[in-house]
């Protein structure tokens, strides 16, 4: 069952890319389409509730059109993204954390050893400031939606690397919302070990898998 969590103010009002290289990191990354046409960490900014998925029907995107945050709509949406693509990796910039555009949406990779300690769900205290870096930027362009999914690699049980995943992604959730982004932006999903990148047959690989990825969506009308 997927596992929807919505911020706590929601809950009471409710209840064709090419590879180019990133002139800031020297990653590679997905070029944009042409036209365009987290529980550990303490505060608790995001309450839980059992709902659907993130798509078809997304409670989010009525609610905060409603709140009077404007949709996008046509060239608008490519010229916004990018505007914010530029400027989060601008803020990553050799943090550890990936940036990739893949169409409309951009997607950061926060790896597991630079956000929490070995099993636990707090995230470090020296990666607060890189969680408050990517909530400026998401107060700056609020038009869009944020999803953000736990992983891990498959080493223990797997009801045990479920709650994991999902601890740590509503913990990263909770740091930026206290950092002044809406939480009713939010949708936070822990998939455990059920979406490697790379073989858990090895370390390097397992090490790849454990993560948590966030992906933005700009707010389509």
């Amino acid at each position: 069952m997927k596992i929807q969590v919505l911020a706590a103010g929601f809950a009471v009002l409710a209840l064709g890319a090419c590879t180019t290289t990133d002139p800031y990191t020297g990653q590679s990354k997905l070029s944009n389409t042409a036209g365009g046409a987290l529980i550990g960490g303490g505060g608790g900014a995001i309450a839980g509730a059992l709902i659907g998925g993130a798509t078809g029907g997304d409670a989010r995107v009525g609610a905060l059109i409603g709140a009077g945050v404007g949709a996008l709509a046509g060239g608008a949406i490519g010229n916004y993204m990018d505007q914010q693509e530029a400027e989060l990796r601008a803020q990553l910039q050799g943090t550890g954390v990936s940036v990739t555009r893949v169409g409309d949406n951009i997607i950061l990779n926060m790896p597991s050893n630079i956000t929490f300690d070995v099993d636990q769900s707090a995230v470090r205290p020296e990666f607060r400031s890189t969680l408050t870096s990517v909530a400026l930027v998401l107060q700056k362009f609020n038009k869009t939606v944020v999803d953000v999914y736990g992983h891990t690699d498959s080493t223990g049980s797997e009801a045990h690397n479920l709650e994991l995943s999902r601890a740590r992604a509503l913990a990263v959730s909770n740091v930026i919302s206290a950092n002044g982004v809406d939480p009713r932006r939010f949708y936070i999903d822990g998939r455990g070990e059920s979406q490697p990148i790379a073989s858990n047959a090895t370390e390097s690989g397992r090490a790849q898998n454990r993560r948590v990825e966030i992906q933005i969506t700009p707010l389509r009308g």
